[in-house]
């Protein structure tokens, strides 16, 4: 799933962001959402979230945990 509806996304989600620094290259960072930073419903480029490691960038995969 992406990561452009802010209504899929909530704290402790297990997300792959991409950072602005890695725009570029498309680097995703795995980690788990801390905070919600975009407040409109949806963004084409992925809702803006801080993960618990502190990193920010937008979602552009929801992971499903096991």
């Amino acid at each position: 799933m992406d990561g452009t509806n802010r209504k899929d996304i909530q704290k402790g989600l297990l997300v792959r962001i991409v950072q602005k620094e890695d725009q570029r290259t498309g680097d995703l960072t795995e980690g788990y959402v801390q905070d919600i930073l975009t407040k409109s419903s949806t963004h084409p480029h992925g809702i803006k979230v801080r993960l618990e490691t502190g990193e920010v960038g937008r979602v552009k995969e929801i992971l499903e945990e096991d």
